[in-house]
């Protein structure tokens, strides 16, 4: 499989040529990369004691202010201050249906409004992903951030403060306006700041700060119903979005980086002649390690290069820039992310499987917060929210299980691989969590068409949960990994076809479920979602022929955006 396959001599264009194949892990002999589209030669070097490192991608420079080179702490705030929003984007997304009875008694609200708002949300997030996007790269990542952060706090007020049914699908189509970038700002950020070897790990939280969104925030709503009133619950998301605006204002520091042409990479360039000490290229060839020394071989992180001192640490004003503009085009990025979609395997894979993942979660609670209030299960708000919870539980596990264990399968995996990263490394987690998934699926609708106990449903959303952090995640890594130079158009892409499949579901939901009924609706879910799920099946036999394939079209793209780091 291509995710897998070594030779003892590589060619030319096998690494670095090829987009998301780099050497990740260093060892004992010569190993030949290309950086700037010249082919050099890299003398990877090992401690005395048989050590290898694993080289940091993308090389970070020597200036201060690359944020590659931001102390923990920092990535940290911005992180987390990301996080916060696409946390209260799903948030708001997913109480809708907490109060469900009551707005139905004091409103008069039906069914379909309440799929209709959630159909319009999404379109409202596909239409935002696509309309600021392009001013992500013009302007800068705080500037759009702010001001998405506005429209969410608004939508917030005007949700707390709604009359009709006409509000309530508004309000929810301004929501989604302003969440649209949510995500795509969040892994952004994963990008701007870490290294890939840590990617799958951030995702993992990225994917766990939306199902807990997603989990925790109907679990909260339904206490706050039940201790004060449904417009309460709009209440508090203003709030905690207005202090979150404060926040981002105060502490949110601009990522977006322009690489400083004095900033110098990591490794340098050695003449193909001769290493550091000298000798011939000849004399370099790869060592053969005794069993001995294999076993005792650790692995390390490879050096940093030294700050220079001459470059300046940007102060804290210019750091809270309103915008950090560039003369680049960006008519490109409005159309842009569709081209990568369909042109790019990875994008079409990650799109599919995220969307799919997202859109049945979506379509499971918006069933099972319209059934358990009532006979059988007559359950109050706040025990709709604890049914759910289940997801958040498995969602957990998935994070802290699934996310470094992906990490280090892929250090382990590119040492088997001469030292060389393949993307489709990840994929083999994905296909683990198909079981969970489809079981998920089938035991949350077959349970709640047949009136099973209450805790079959609840494990059912735990498997369902574990299996959506780890797929999603897994999908996100994979193509950030592939095309990360372009990652805002490819996230753009894949948010956006997440989003036409939730429309699509939640606008067919209702009469798609009185056709044929739960059961019959939950099975053809699953089976559509396993067809998806097996996709990084033909990945990983062909997936890096096509990157092979859109590698010239990929670096053409990138080269048009001013933080190209020429990877």
């Amino acid at each position: 499989m291509a995710a897998t396959s070594s030779s003892s001599a590589r060619p030319k264009d096998e690494v670095n040529q090829i987009p998301g194949t780099f050497m990740l892990k260093e060892g004992r002999g010569l190993f030949s990369s290309s950086h700037n589209d010249q082919w050099t030669y890299f003398c990877i070097t090992v401690r005395g004691d048989g050590d290898t490192a694993v080289v940091l991608f993308p090389e970070p420079t020597s200036d201060p202010n690359d944020p590659l080179n931001w102390p923990k702490w920092l990535k940290v705030v911005n992180f987390g201050s990301a996080s916060v929003f696409v946390f209260f984007t799903f948030v708001l997304i997913n109480i809708l249906y907490i109060p469900y009875a009551m707005l139905v008694a004091d409103l008069n609200f039906a069914f379909g409004d309440f799929t209709k708002a959630l159909a319009l949300c999404f379109t409202g997030m596909a239409i935002g992903s696509v309309l600021f996007l392009p001013w992500l790269h013009k302007l800068g990542r705080r500037p759009l951030y702010l001001f998405s952060s506005c429209i969410q706090f608004a939508a917030g007020v005007w949700l707390s403060e709604m009359h009709s049914r006409g509000e309530l699908i508004a309000a929810y189509f301004i929501s989604g306006l302003g969440g649209g970038l949510s995500e795509t700002l969040l892994q952004i950020t994963i990008v701007d700041l870490y290294f890939v070897h840590q990617r799958a790990t951030m995702s993992a939280l990225f994917v766990l700060v939306q199902t807990s969104g997603s989990c925790l925030g109907p679990l909260a709503a339904g206490y706050i119903v039940m201790g004060q009133d449904w417009r309460w619950m709009w209440r508090w998301c203003a709030i905690f979005l207005g202090v979150n605006l404060l926040l981002v204002f105060f502490f949110f520091e601009e990522s977006k980086y322009i690489p400083a042409l004095h900033g110098e990479p990591i490794r340098e360039a050695i003449p193909p002649q001769q290493d550091p000490k000298g000798k011939s290229q000849d004399t370099l060839a790869p060592a053969h390690d005794t069993e001995e020394q294999q076993q005792q071989t650790t692995i390390s992180t490879a050096t940093r290069p030294a700050i220079n001192p001459l470059i300046k640490r940007k102060t804290y004003l210019q750091r809270l820039a309103l915008f950090t503009n560039t003369d680049a085009p960006i008519k490109h990025h409005f159309y842009q992310p569709f081209v990568l979609l369909f042109s790019f395997p990875a994008v079409f894979y990650a799109a599919l499987t995220y969307g799919t993942l997202t859109t049945w979660y979506s379509t499971l609670i918006s069933i099972t917060d319209s059934i358990v209030p009532y006979p059988p299960y007559n359950f109050s708000p706040a025990s709709v929210g604890l049914l759910t919870f289940s997801v958040n539980v498995g969602s957990i596990i998935g994070a802290f299980v699934g996310g470094p264990i992906c990490d280090k399968s892929i250090v382990w995996l590119s040492g088997r691989n001469k030292g060389v990263f393949e993307p489709e490394m990840r994929l083999y987690m994905a296909l683990m969590a198909t079981i969970p998934a489809v079981a998920g699926i089938l035991m949350v609708g077959v349970g709640l068409a047949h009136e099973l106990h209450w805790a079959f449903i609840a494990v059912g959303f735990g498997l369902f949960g574990f299996a959506w952090i780890v797929m999603g995640d897994v999908s996100i890594a994979y193509v950030t990994d592939c095309y990360q130079d372009l990652v805002g158009d490819v996230l753009v892409a894949v948010v956006f076809a997440r989003n036409v499949c939730s429309i699509a579901v939640q606008f067919g939901l209702s009469p798609w479920l009185k056709a044929v009924g739960l059961q019959d609706l939950t099975i053809s879910a699953a089976m559509i979602a396993l067809f998806f799920m097996l996709m990084p099946i033909p990945l990983l036999f062909w997936g890096k022929k096509a990157r092979a394939r859109t590698a010239e079209k990929y670096r053409r793209l990138a080269h048009e955006l001013p933080s190209y780091r020429a990877t």
